[in-house]
């Protein structure tokens, strides 16, 4: 009956989350005064870090978390404009019964919720930093992070004050009121100068991320020099104090770094920036971020560094700025036991063809090298799904999704998604929860024996490895070659033709090639 009362709810709503977690979240927002910094500031305006985080919790009486962030109308409208609709009509949409019932969808985890304590056998709670993509914010992709967790992770997303958020607050700490961010909108054609722009966002980027690295030290160690200034339902002074030596945080190689379009582009121009760092070629190059030689992230990040790009953007990895970092491998093919990077596309993505073709090279071992792993670099994408299905937008609007995008069942799409993401992670020795019955499609109230992998094992045993495995043995989830330079196969063994990149994404991030 409650499920059926659920679907008859007019007002767009999430499924829950199917790990065995209860989920937790906080919205933080630290001024860059409480945290040391290698790098200085690209812009000076910029003087906090936001980020929403979400953590395994206690049983507690849920707190509802509104999806849209404060304040709900100028993010609706941000929205609205950055959906290519004018200033009047965006504030003119905001204000009808229809669409402001989006204004009461909540995230199902609950806010400020004590963090449970971690299991023995796990020590200290994983932990995974997202990077959201253009016209993302620090919820829009929270059943994601959010699924993460209610399997044992915490899961840190950013709000990036680069312009590349529909809006953005800078909360200041005497309460003044805070400075609005808007999106900046860039010609999506490249040239000299939208790469000149473009790599200024990415600067910002990756100076944020070296900030949330060193926000997360600062939470497992010392929280209560942290003050937390973003909004809050809660004003518990101590509220961090949860936090302390619960977060494996320390140990090198140990955080996940993940991102979604221009976030997974800037996940890859982070982990390089920092893992060859002390790089100086001839060429004049100068790196968009430099961490100290002494600075904590230098030894954070390593070959093992689990990482995972979703719907990568490789556009802004190839201007001039960023184009000797590009022609670097990724850290994990520095050592034999790195742990190989999983790509997931959007079928959309895969049949943009010169994308799909840098998409392979950023995840694969140097030219010619076949060797320097053990285990492969992954690449899947599930049949009939599109670049939204990534984010919150597929689950939530899933009818919209159907009939714009052409993307079906976008709930599967999101689990498959997850379910890649945890089963990498176990290959990296990350210790997650196992994968629900119900992401796995099991429909019968018992659980089959899984196969297990064969071969040396260097990682806890996988439950779910059939998701990363090739042979198209789960149903519309289809692995994509890496040598396949000639042609790109679909689903029924097809080469598919290049299609123009405004098939593959929506308004704001349609680059003319």
């Amino acid at each position: 009956m409650s499920y059926l009362l659920s679907r008859l709810n007019p007002v767009p709503s999430f499924p829950a989350y199917t790990g065995p977690y209860k989920v937790g979240t906080q919205e933080i927002e630290i001024p860059i005064s409480d945290l040391p910094t290698s790098c200085p500031p690209p812009d000076a305006d910029i003087t906090t870090v936001s980020f929403r985080i979400f953590y395994p919790c206690e049983p507690t009486q849920p707190k509802s978390v509104y999806w849209l962030p404060s304040p709900q109308r100028e993010y609706f409208r941000a929205y609205a404009r950055f959906l290519s609709a004018g200033p009047r009509l965006a504030s003119f949409l905001s204000y009808l019964p229809i669409l402001r019932l989006v204004f009461h969808t909540t995230i199902p985890a609950s806010q400020d919720a004590q963090l449970l304590v971690p299991p023995e056998k796990v020590g200290r709670w994983p932990v995974m930093v997202f990077s959201h993509g253009l016209g993302g914010t620090k919820n829009a992709y929270s059943h994601l992070t959010g699924s993460l967790a209610s399997h044992g992770m915490v899961v840190v997303a950013p709000e990036h004050r680069d312009g590349s958020a529909p809006i953005s607050y800078i909360h200041f700490t005497d309460g003044s009121h805070p400075k609005v961010v808007d999106y900046r909108s860039l010609p999506l054609k490249p040239s000299p100068k939208v790469d000149e722009n473009r790599n200024k966002q990415l600067e910002i980027r990756l100076w944020e991320l070296g900030l949330i690295h060193e926000a997360l030290l600062k939470l497992d160690s010392s929280p209560k020099q942290l003050h937390n200034i973003g909004a809050r339902t809660s004003q518990d002074p101590d509220l961090l104090s949860m936090f302390a030596s619960a977060l494996d945080v320390h140990a090198p190689g140990k955080i996940s770094w993940s991102g979604h379009s221009f976030g997974a582009a800037t996940v890859v121009q982070f982990i390089k920036s920092v893992y060859y760092h002390s790089s100086s070629p001839s060429n004049g190059y100068t790196p968009l971020y430099r961490p100290n030689l002494d600075s904590s992230i230098v030894s954070q990040v390593t070959p093992a560094t689990p990482i995972t790009l979703l719907d990568l953007w490789t556009l802004p990895l190839r201007s001039s700025p960023t184009s000797y970092l590009w022609s670097k491998p990724l850290p994990a093919y520095n050592s034999t036991s790195g742990s190989p990077p999983l790509a997931v596309l959007s079928e959309a993505f895969f049949k943009w063809t010169s994308n799909l073709r840098e998409t392979k090279r950023a995840i694969s071992p140097p030219m010619g090298d076949n060797s320097a792993l053990e285990t492969k670099p992954h690449i899947f994408y599930p049949i009939s799904s599109a670049h939204l299905s990534q984010s919150d937008f597929g689950p939530l609007f899933p009818w919209a999704t159907r009939k714009i995008f052409k993307a079906e069942d976008p709930e599967r799409t999101m689990r498959l998604n997850v379910r890649a993401i945890l089963e990498s992670l176990r290959r990296s020795g990350i210790r997650v929860a196992e994968t629900s019955a119900l992401d796995m499609d099991f429909k019968g109230p018992d659980t089959p024996d899984l196969e297990q992998p064969k071969g040396k094992q260097t990682f806890p045993l996988a439950q779910d490895h059939n998701i990363l495995a090739t042979d198209r043995s789960i149903k519309g989830w289809i692995a994509i070659p890496l040598n396949d330079s000639n042609g790109f196969a679909d689903a029924n063994g097809h080469a598919t033709e290049a299609k123009h990149p405004s098939e593959a994404i929506v308004h704001g991030e349609v680059l003319k090639e």
